[in-house]
């Protein structure tokens, strides 16, 4: 009983970890806006520009993910990278790997 219990417990918590580290949800920007990012797609939900899809991401492996994202308030895209660290989502974006930004956004 105690053995199926332990089992369990880790099953659950493996579960959790994996859950954790999914990309999609909701995420503050680092402008303080909600986007949304649902199958990889990204949204903003608040902010001027709120419905304007303004992205996508595919998973790479593990919680690694890449694809493009346009900055809504110049309309420049960037490809780049995100990884997924807890309720952090780390993004690096760069137009021809010459000029890049970088930003933290957090889960909600």
């Amino acid at each position: 009983m105690i053995r199926n219990n332990l089992v369990a417990g880790i099953i659950l918590l493996s579960t959790a970890a994996v859950q954790a580290n999914d990309i999609d949800g909701n995420w503050r920007t680092s402008y303080g806006q909600i986007a949304t990012i649902s199958n990889g797609a990204i949204t903003l939900k608040t902010g001027k520009y709120a419905g304007r899809r303004i992205g996508y991401f595919n998973e790479v492996g593990g919680n690694n993910y890449s694809g493009t994202i346009t900055d809504p308030f110049t309309g420049a895209s960037y490809s780049g990278k995100a990884t997924v660290s807890g309720s952090k989502l780390h993004m690096t974006g760069c137009i021809m790997k010459v000029v890049c930004r970088s930003q933290i956004w957090i889960r909600e």
